[in-house]
C-alpha cells in the first residue's frame, strides 16, 4: 500500500458570536482539511489551523508545505499500517516525511493527525486503542467565555454552567478585567473554577498588579499573562496565582527553560501550536500540561481528545480541565460524526482512527 496523493481543502466555520480576545476579533475560523489518499482507496483525515493572530503560521504557509511533504509521503510503503503495530508504522512514516523539514507546526500536526487516522482506519481500530488504552474516558473541559461587558460574560457563564461546566476560562486584556472576573465569580458561585488568559498582552508590571487584585476571587490559574518566559518568571515570583504558559512554550526545549527559570507551573498544549501529539508528549515529559484547542475543526478536537486518553500515563496530570469544548463556539460543522460535548466533557466519536466522518455538502458550503 502506498500514498497516492494529498488533498487540501480550505474552509471556514462561522462563530455563533464574534470571537473577541486581546489579540483581535474573528467572525469565522479559517482552516484546512487534509486528506491522505492511498492507492487502495483508504483515506486519512487531518485539520490544519493557522496561528497568524499569535504571530504563527498563516494558512498560506501551511498550504506551501504540502508539495514537499507529498513528495516524501509518496515514496513511503505503508503496508505495515495493516500490521501488528500500525501506530509505530504511522510514526515512522511521519518522521520520514518531516525529517529535515521545517514544517509549520499546524502543518506538522495535520500530517501526523492524518497518518494516525489512516493507520486506525486501515487497521480497523480507534486511535485511543492504538495508544494502548483499554476504554476511553470523557475528557473534562472548561467553558471558554468571549471577552465583553461583565454582565454579558456572566450571563454566558451561566449558560455554560447549565450545560454541566464547572470550569470557566475568561479572555482578559480588553478592559474591565477585574469586573469581568468578579461578575463571573458571583454568577457561578464559590465552587466553580475560574482561569484567566491575557494572550501575552499585559506588561510585567500590569500583570503583577492585575493578578494581585484578582487573587481574592480565587483564580485557578493565569494563562500567558505576559509575552516572554523571562517576563513570566517575574510575574510568577510575585503572584500567588499559578502561571501557565501558552505561546511561550511550544517545544520541549522551551518547557525545560520554563522549568529552569521557574516561569510557570504548567503549560497548555495546542496540537497546532506544538506540531502534533508526539511533540506535545515531549513537552508533557518536562512540564505538567493540559490540552487546549486552537479553535480547531472537528478533526483537531478529536485528535486532542484521543491524545488526552494516554497523555498522563508517563507524565504528571495537573488536574485541570482541558480547553477542548470550543466546537460549541461555532454555528456549524463539516462533520456528520464528531466528538460530542455534554455534561461539561468531551466524548470521542465511535469508529476507527479519529472516528470523524465528513459531511461533504457542509464542506462544500464552507469551502473558500
Amino acid at each position: 500500500m502506498r500514498i497516492e496523493r494529498l488533498e487540501a481543502i480550505p474552509y471556514a466555520l462561522p462563530f455563533r458570536e464574534p470571537y473577541v480576545t486581546a489579540r483581535g476579533t474573528l467572525e469565522r475560523r479559517e482552516m484546512m482539511l487534509i486528506r491522505v489518499h492511498t492507492d487502495e482507496g483508504a483515506v486519512g483525515l487531518g485539520d490544519a489551523v493557522p496561528l497568524s493572530l499569535r504571530r504563527g503560521a498563516t494558512l498560506g504557509a501551511i498550504e506551501g508545505a504540502l508539495p514537499r511533504t507529498e513528495r516524501r509521503l509518496r515514496k513511503a510503503d505503508i503496508s505495515d499500517f495493516a500490521g501488528d503495530e500500525p501506530l509505530v508504522a504511522a510514526i515512522d512514516t511521519f518522521i520520514h516525511a518531516a525529517a529535515g523539514r521545517r514544517l509549520p507546526p499546524p502543518a506538522a500536526a495535520a500530517f501526523e493527525m492524518a497518518l494516525f487516522d489512516l493507520a486506525g482506519r486501515v487497521s480497523g481500530e480507534p486511535l485511543w486503542r492504538l495508544f494502548g488504552v483499554e476504554t476511553p474516558q470523557p475528557v473534562t473541559c472548561n467553558a471558554t467565555l468571549i471577552a465583553g461587558e461583565p454582565a454579558d460574560v456572566a450571563a454566558e457563564a451561566n449558560r455554560w454552567g447549565q450545560r454541566g461546566f464547572g470550569s470557566f476560562k475568561l479572555k482578559l486584556g480588553t478592559g474591565a478585567d477585574l469586573e469581568q472576573v468578579a461578575a463571573v465569580r458571583e454568577a457561578v458561585g464559590p465552587d466553580a473554577r475560574i482561569r484567566v488568559d491575557a494572550n501575552g498582552t499585559w506588561s510585567t508590571d500590569d500583570a503583577i498588579a492585575i493578578l494581585e487584585r484578582l487573587a481574592p476571587l480565587d483564580v485557578e490559574l493565569a494563562e500567558q499573562p505576559v509575552e516572554s518566559l523571562q517576563e513570566m518568571a517575574r510575574v510568577a515570583a510575585a503572584s500567588s496565582i499559578p502561571i501557565a504558559a501558552d505561546e511561550s512554550v511550544s517545544t520541549a526545549k522551551e518547557a525545560r527553560k520554563a522549568v529552569g527559570t521557574r516561569a510557570c507551573e504548567l503549560a497548555t498544549v495546542k496540537l497546532a501550536k506544538v506540531g502534533g501529539i508526539g511533540r506535545g508528549a515531549g513537552i508533557a515529559a518536562e512540564l505538567p500540561v493540559y490540552l487546549s484547542s486552537a479553535l480547531d475543526g472537528p478533526l483537531g478536537i478529536a485528535a486532542a481528545g484521543h491524545a488526552a486518553q494516554a497523555l498522563y500515563r508517563d507524565s504528571v496530570d495537573p488536574g485541570v480541565a482541558h480547553g477542548l469544548a470550543t466546537q460549541l463556539l461555532f454555528s456549524d460543522t463539516i462533520a456528520t460524526r464528531e466528538s460530542e460535548v455534554r455534561d461539561g466533557a468531551l466524548h470521542l466519536p465511535e469508529g476507527p482512527g479519529l472516528g470523524v466522518e465528513i459531511d461533504e455538502a457542509a464542506l462544500e458550503r464552507h469551502r473558500f
